[in-house]
């Protein structure tokens, strides 16, 4: 929450019942507790989002914009609505290339 300023970097939503601990790499697959809990593992989003993050229906390229799988409708996308990128790290770029994987 901090790390993130309380909201979402994509919709700017802050209201904390709306808002999730989205893993980049999944928790299952982290070697350690250590890995499990760095900021740079993470990304707060709105639970609509962290539902489509964490089913690898999207992603963020090196600008932190979405980019989304195939597998999801053109509906689906029109409603996952973003006002802003989200400002990443190389270590958030690190990550995320392995999660784009499971986005294609």
């Amino acid at each position: 929450m901090d790390y993130w300023q309380g909201r979402c970097p994509l919709t700017w939503i802050s209201d904390p019942a709306l808002l999730r601990a989205s893993h980049i790499i999944p928790w299952s697959e982290c070697e350690s507790d250590a890995e499990r809990l760095d900021v740079h593992s993470g990304l707060l989003l709105s639970a609509l989002w962290d539902a489509a993050f964490d089913r690898a229906l999207v992603t963020l390229d090196d600008q932190g914009r979405p980019e989304y799988s195939s597998r999801l409708t053109e509906q689906a996308r029109a409603e996952l609505r973003w006002s802003s990128s989200v400002a990443l790290t190389d270590e958030h770029r690190r990550r995320l290339a392995r999660h784009g994987e499971r986005a294609q």
